[in-house]
């Protein structure tokens, strides 16, 4: 959820380069996927960090996140342009957002000047009315239940990462998960039945899902979906409801926070009432992580999908 390595090397906080070293900056491509086709095409590209990509419930726009503030970028058009909102408040936002399923208000993580840790705001979707939702932090928002009632969300508690919802009409953050090593991403199935994430609760990282009230006494309700060589992040059902999008790292990557060649973006048919066997494809292989697609960036036909790629630029 945070990227400290770019930052520490511009504030010089891992020592001084010598004349051999080359200071390395990052090139985004905001990149659409087109299922029928099997294509791709470079939305919009800059040479800074823009990260996890949402598409708006109408198909007009996607919502970006750089330089600590949240950007609409048209979906079609010749040249988009990055178009700032106006959250006020001073937040500082990091890849974790998304709009409700009718497209009228949105969750975002931020930090705070009153607290520097991410907490998890609401606001209406031209980012007007911002609010806090999670006093306690650090805590990060990842998908919107159906009906627009529940932010599900992974915060630290007690020194771990669990899984929790909490109403929009205002209440207490309630548990989903306590028996996971690490669960992060939850993100609703589009008719409410289940909550997917990623979880290494196994060893491994795997993807997840639960009943929407949660995984139940030591986690009992909890299903393991994946359980292949790769490590599976950011589990997104398509509003469909016919495919689960995953972001995979080669095997043994530790966590999602870097970036690095051969992660891939892989689909699978979502299960049905009982897990089975299922053929996972993998769509794309290339240089990507942190920021690619940690929230929810299916188009509102199930037809595409936004990620970003990352290329390493030296200056």
């Amino acid at each position: 959820m945070k990227t400290l390595l770019l930052a520490a090397l511009s504030a010089g906080l891992l020592g001084a380069q010598s004349p051999q070293q080359v200071q390395q900056r990052i090139r985004s491509k905001i990149t659409i996927y087109d299922l029928a086709g099997h294509t791709t095409r470079t939305l919009y590209q800059a040479d800074q960090v823009i990260e996890a990509p949402n598409w708006s419930r109408d198909g007009k726009f996607l919502l970006v996140n750089t330089q600590n503030n949240l950007y609409r970028l048209p979906a079609e058009g010749g040249q988009p342009q990055l178009e700032q909102l106006d959250l006020g408040g001073g937040y500082r936002c990091n890849n974790d957002h998304d709009l409700s399923r009718d497209g009228k208000l949105l969750g975002f993580s931020a930090s705070s000047p009153e607290v520097r840790a991410s907490r998890v705001y609401l606001s209406n979707a031209d980012g007007s009315n911002a609010h806090l939702m999670t006093p306690a932090s650090p805590s990060y928002f990842h998908g919107w239940s159906p009906d627009g009632k529940w932010m599900a969300f992974v915060g630290q508690r007690d020194g771990k990462f669990e899984l929790f919802r909490i109403p929009v009409g205002g209440g207490d953050e309630q548990r989903l998960t306590s028996a996971g090593g690490y669960d992060d991403g939850p993100d609703y199935s589009p008719d409410g039945k289940w909550i997917y994430f990623n979880s290494n609760r196994n060893g491994g990282w795997d993807i997840w899902r639960m009943p929407p009230d949660g995984a139940g006494s030591a986690d009992a309700k909890a299903e393991r979906v994946t359980s292949d060589e790769w490590e599976d992040w950011f589990p997104h059902p398509s509003p469909d409801g016919k495919w689960i999008l995953i972001f995979s790292f080669p095997h043994g990557t530790a966590n999602h926070n870097g970036r690095m060649d051969g992660v891939t973006l892989r689909i699978m048919p979502a299960p049905g009432a009982k897990i089975g066997p299922a053929k996972i494809e993998v769509l794309t292989k290339f240089f990507g992580g942190q920021g690619t697609i940690n929230v929810n960036s299916w188009s509102p036909d199930s037809k595409r999908f936004a990620y970003v790629v990352y290329e390493p630029v030296e200056l």
